[in-house]
């Protein structure tokens, strides 16, 4: 087995750093191509028109980025590898008309987004974050990284019931955050906030995408210190690889020589159906990818010999065997925490994995040295879904389902083995690598 590691422990570090950048989809595209742009990487617009040098290059829209790496020489026809993610998480975002309150205090309304496991959120210091929308119609990211916001839970002496029936919250009631007193609430108090916080003048502000966020940093957790906490590694764990994947590929010796044009395609909107133009069922990868046939002089004919000879590692958390609960597992397949990425299978085409899918990525993990485990649903219990059979689906582009084992997937704060995020990004290196 050829060995081929170029990250190791640091790579963790370097990830909860990224999380902690990244409260927002939108500051996790920003931070993704910061990085990019240190490996050389430049941004296109839409709107220009796109030529056909090689190097590397990204699209932003919105909380979605696509890059890729154009080697020297590379043909119109030449296929695409591509690493796929996504870069929102469940949280609590903010509503049209924020300002509310009762009895004395002051409150923020929220939304509930995706599938958040809603306990999670109770009695956490809470920070906001997202994108603020100009008169001029440009945009400026905000975070205040600061405690904010919280959502008390009731105490248990006006709630007997709770130990014996379980926590019950409604999702309109219970889940609105204080983060004041007084009755004199007022529209525009929270837009006024921000606009002071994000250094604008008054009234500057007209649309707003905001979202709670845990501050609580990341850390390294256990006797020695092998597992990770943090919040959003469902998927910014994947993002964070993928990016470091592609930088790596881009500035490696054998940049030149690839046989595949390495992607890039972390989506916004996964946990609630991708059905957006930044979601992976909207039309911005496929746009992209054919924009840079066609800026190489290429035809349709090279668009669709492209296409054919793409293919996906789609990238997402998925369950590891939980201590407690490991009847809720399939009997025979119970992916550990720090063994090594996971192939995730579905016959019912909730992953898009193969027979075919599973030789490509077994061949990349054993050229990067990488152990990998396979996720199966147990057959009594509804299977997720992520990107990868909305990818497939909609460009005809080969794809895997991948990712790595975690606890406490959609809590404001979930776990990790520390070792594995290195793993997968060595294993999605390989894979570009071809």
């Amino acid at each position: 087995m050829r060995t081929n590691r170029p990250f190791d422990r640091g790579h963790t570090d370097d990830l909860m750093s990224f999380l902690a950048a990244a409260p927002s989809p939108y500051h996790a595209v920003a931070s993704a191509a910061q990085r990019l742009e240190k490996a050389g990487f430049r941004q296109v617009a839409e709107t220009d028109e796109w030529d056909g040098t090689s190097g590397g290059k990204f699209v932003l829209r919105g909380g979605a980025i696509v890059a890729w790496y154009v080697p020297e020489g590379a043909a119109a026809h030449t296929p695409f590898r591509i690493v796929g993610a996504h870069t929102d998480s469940p949280n609590l975002r903010v509503k049209p008309l924020p300002d509310s309150g009762a009895h004395g205090w002051r409150q923020i309304a929220v939304e509930i987004y995706g599938g958040p496991l809603m306990n999670s959120w109770l009695d956490r210091d809470l920070g906001l974050a997202g994108r603020l929308t100009l008169r001029d119609g440009s945009t400026r990211l905000v975070n205040v990284a600061r405690p904010l916001l919280r959502v008390p839970q009731l105490a248990i002496h006006l709630d007997r019931t709770v130990s014996t029936e379980g926590l019950k919250l409604d999702k309109q009631r219970h889940l609105q955050p204080v983060w004041g007193l007084g009755d004199d609430v007022r529209d525009g108090d929270l837009v006024a906030f921000l606009e002071q916080e994000a250094g604008l003048a008054a009234g500057e502000v007209t649309g707003w995408d905001l979202m709670t966020h845990s501050v609580e940093a990341p850390a390294y957790l256990g006797r020695d210190r092998e597992l990770v906490a943090g919040p959003r590694m469902d998927n910014l764990l994947s993002v964070h690889a993928g990016t470091a994947a592609l930088a790596a590929v881009a500035t490696g010796s054998g940049a030149a020589d690839l046989p595949y044009i390495p992607v890039l395609a972390a989506f916004d909107h996964e946990e609630n159906g991708s059905q957006s133009d930044t979601g992976a069922d909207g039309p911005l990868l496929g746009g992209v990818l054919e924009r840079s046939v066609f800026a190489r002089g290429g035809a349709y004919e090279d668009r669709a010999r492209a296409f054919a000879g793409a293919v996906c590692l789609s990238s997402d958390t998925g369950h590891a065997v939980h201590p407690n609960y490991a009847e809720r597992h399939d009997p025979t397949h119970h992916p550990r925490a720090g063994g090594g990425p996971i192939l995730k299978v579905n016959v019912n085409n909730r992953y898009a994995t193969d027979g075919s899918g599973r030789a490509l990525f077994a061949a990349a993990c054993e050229k990067a040295g990488v152990p990998f485990q396979s996720f199966v649903s147990n057959n009594s219990m509804p299977c997720g879904t992520t990107i990868g059979p909305i990818t497939a689906a909609r460009h005809g582009i080969r794809t895997v389902d991948i990712g790595v084992a975690i606890l406490s997937m959609h809590s404001a704060r979930e776990l990790c083995a520390a070792d594995d995020p290195f793993l997968l990004a060595n294993a999605l290196v390989a894979f570009l690598e071809g």
